[in-house]
Order: C-alpha cells, then structure tokens, then sequence
C-alpha cells in the first residue's frame, strides 16, 4: 500500500489526507492537525434540550402531568435528537480538513466511556464530546479531572448514588481500572477510599459538583497518602504511581497501529510519555514518527469507521447521508455513544468475525451499485408523520471512482492495488486481470463500472481488512 495512502487511514478515517501527508511530511502534517480549528458552537438541534439541572427537573415535572401518548412523543424527540448528535460527529470525521482530532476524539471517546442509554440527557453527552475535542492533543492527567467531574461520567457510573455513609464504588473503579493505571495496580482499599473521597460529587449546571449534605471530608488514605482528598486530588495522586502511563500508551498504539503491540513498545513510549509530563501532542509525534519510518503495514484490522469511510471516499460519495453511515456502525457493532459496557469496543478481531465480514462484503455491494442501506437490516429508526423524519434519503445514484483514463488494464490495477491493498500476491493479481482484461479500454463510456466492479472485488479480500 502506498504509504501515505496508509498513513491517511491510520491518522484519519479515509485516503484524503494522502496528498497533504506527500507534500508536507508527517511532521508538519501532525502540527497543523494539533493546531486545527474546530466548531465550539452549540448544535442547533440541542438548543431546545434541558441543559441546567433546573430544566431537568422542569422537564421531568411536565411529563407527569402528560398523558402517556404525548410523554412518548416527547421521549422519542430525545431518542431521535440522540441520532442527530452521532450523525453531527460522523459530518465532523468525513469533513475535516485534518480529521486526526476527530479519530483522537474517538478514541478518548472508547477510552472514556459513557453511553447515551444510561446518561440520557443529549446535551450531557455533548458536554463530555467536547471535553474530549477541546482535550484531544492535551494533558491526559489535566483530561481525566475534567472527564470525572462531568456530568456524564458522574451520570453514567453512578456516583449520583454515592454518598457518605452509602458509597457506591463504580467511578472509584472504573477510574483506576480502566481509565489510568489498569488492574493489579491498586488495591480494593483504595477503591473503597477512593469512592468516599468522591462521595456526594452530583451534576451540577455545567460539570459535577460536590453536595454538602452527601460527601466526606473524613481522611481517607490513598495509595499510601492519608488527607481529605477530593476527586482532583485522586487524580494527582495516581499519576505519581508508578505504572500509570502503560495502559494508556497500548490503548493509543492499538487504536492507530497495532492490534497487537509488543510490551517493549508500550514500556518505551509509555515512559517517554512520563518523561513528558502526560502530554499527549509529544507522545503522538514520537509514536507516529518513528513507527513511519519502519515501514511496516497488515498489523491492525480496519474499525468500520475506517472501512465505511473509506468506502464512501473512493467512490465519491461525499453527500452520502451521515444516517446510513450511523447505522452501518451499529450494525458493525461500533455504535457512537452506546458502547456495550464500560470497557468500550475490543476492536481487533472483534472487527472481523464471519459476521461482520459478510455485512461488510454486502454494503460494499450496495454501495458499488449506487443504492442505499436498507433501512430494516441497519437499523434505522423511523419516526412517525408527526415526528421529525430522516433528514434525507439516498436514491440509486450513479458512483464513481478515480482511474487514469490514459492508462490499461495493468497499469490501472497497479494503481488501486497500490492505494487499497499492503500485499498483491499473484493469484490476487491474476484474479484482478480476469475482471480488467489487457484488452480493457479506458475511454469507453462502461469504463467506469468496470473499474468499480474491480474495486469491488479488491473490497472482498481479506487483506484490504488490514491496514
């Protein structure tokens, strides 16, 4: 595979950024994605959502006094506003003029998990979408204070049910568990002294707040440290541990590189990033230089976040409605903002069971034939006349995709090969020349649904899984 073409899907979600990654080098293509601007403006299908506790409890107040068909109205608005919201982030990831904040976003998103059938209230969960934007290239230890005082999280694991005298340890865990040092490295009294140290931390307007009434300024002793520590404090104290930065480290490796990263590699960045205080933009550009240049491709099996992006990118489908797409993921098993349980997607093999490749292999068919995802197997909500519908169908549409209209069958082959596929053996190639023969002509007006039927086959291989 070309290897910017491979960079691209690696730092981004399709082959677009190849060109900008060829002409800049990756290092100036890293710091204009670090330093991207990115919209902070409230989406407008949020405006007319409870935001502030009080209209929380507005809204919950109203609903008593509704009948059970006007409350079911009201709750199916929310529902589809949920959908808005994934289809707002995959506008972002296709769009981008340097989407790797947007693939970082996703990865912090499966990192921090916190899912929309338990948190509910969409505006919380754009809340905790943005941290993580505003974050992306940030401070991961600065991240994670931010993260455990927002409402969704606080929602999400529960500690609204923790308080002095009835603790509920779920954050407590999750915390040190899954969002920084891993298992093994703490004991279950810091789990229990960790949950009182968050005991009556509660939503509030903007982020979390404490409750008075319900937390604990008792000492409670900490990896060793006895004081009245409070959720900032814990923080501070488990990134002096000394095994903090591996989980982390093999998570980003396995995100973008390798599904199956060697402990030499994580130990080694994962103390470079100590080394550099938990900041995140250094620890990419030392993790991405370096892999760049060993050249090495097939380690890691596409997200279908890639797979369907990349699809829609080759065939030039940059309408293609953001719903389907959002569907295809759920289906996938990658459904944004609703992951099955706390630890998020697995990811690697997890993204290739027979299963998945055969609902893969279909929606490159549909697509290939220009018609859309059917709305029944993907899972499409619809609405009724009296709530708001899909913003927009896709009819049967003629695609395209790019080809040099002055070249033949092989030197065609060569060119896709080169942009879809790590490895070519020659069976793959033979195959490849019975669907383009050499008398192939690039001129004639079937030309292209040649080259597409090419493409689609390439699609189906087991190597263009790999990246």
């Amino acid at each position: 595979m070309k290897k910017s073409n491979l960079w691209s899907l690696r730092l981004g979600f399709s082959g677009k950024e190849s060109n900008k990654i060829e002409k800049l080098g990756l290092e100036k293509f890293l710091k204009k994605s670090y330093y991207s601007k990115f919209d902070t403006q409230l989406p407008a299908f949020l405006e007319n959502t409870p935001k502030t506790t009080a209209e929380l409890k507005a809204l919950r107040q109203s609903l008593k006094d509704l009948d059970p068909e006007e409350k079911k109205k009201i709750q199916r608005k929310e529902i589809y506003t949920t959908g808005e919201l994934k289809q707002w982030w995959i506008a972002k990831m296709q769009t981008d003029e340097f989407p790797l904040r947007e693939k970082m976003v996703c990865f912090w998103h499966n990192h921090f998990v916190s899912a929309s059938q338990k948190v509910k209230i969409n505006y919380w969960l754009y809340q905790h979408n943005m941290i993580l934007r505003e974050n992306a290239f940030g401070n991961f230890k600065e991240m994670t204070k931010k993260i455990v005082k927002s409402n969704a999280m606080v929602k999400y694991l529960d500690n609204i049910d923790n308080k002095k005298g009835k603790i509920n340890e779920n954050l407590s865990r999750e915390l040190l568990e899954l969002f920084t040092i891993g298992i093994g490295n703490y004991s279950e009294d810091d789990i229990k002294n960790g949950a009182r140290a968050l005991a009556g931390l509660n939503l509030g307007d903007e982020g979390a707040v404490y409750q008075p009434k319900a937390e604990d300024n008792g000492n409670k002793t900490y990896f060793g440290r006895t004081g009245n520590w409070k959720a900032d404090d814990l923080v501070d104290i488990i990134f002096e541990q000394k095994n903090i930065p591996y989980l982390i480290t093999r998570k980003i490796l396995k995100w973008f590189l390798y599904d199956d990263p060697s402990e030499e590699m994580v130990i080694r960045y994962g103390d470079y990033f100590r080394k550099s205080n938990f900041e995140i933009k250094p620890l990419l550009t030392k993790m991405f230089t370096e892999e760049y240049a060993k050249d090495k491709t097939g380690k890691k099996i596409k997200d279908p976040l890639v797979y369907i992006l990349q699809l829609t990118d080759e065939l030039q489908l940059d309408d293609y409605d953001e719903s389907m797409i959002a569907a295809f993921l759920k289906q996938q098993g990658m459904d944004l903002y609703n992951q099955l349980n706390v630890k998020g997607w697995d990811g690697g093999n997890a993204w290739l069971t027979s299963q998945v490749y055969l609902q893969r292999n279909n929606t490159s068919d549909l697509l290939c034939s220009g018609r859309k995802l059917p709305k029944k197997a993907s899972g499409i909500m619809m609405m009724d006349e009296e709530n708001i519908k899909p913003k927009k169908e896709l009819e049967k549409r003629e695609v395209k995709i790019k080809f040099d209209s002055n070249g033949n069958n092989k030197t065609i082959i060569a060119d896709l090969s080169n942009r879809l596929l790590f490895e070519v053996n020659s069976e793959m190639q033979k195959d490849m020349e019975n669907l383009l023969k050499y008398d192939f002509d690039p001129k004639q007006p079937n030309a292209n649904f040649a080259v597409i039927r090419l493409f689609n086959y390439i699609t189906k291989l087991p190597e263009y899984q790999l990246i």
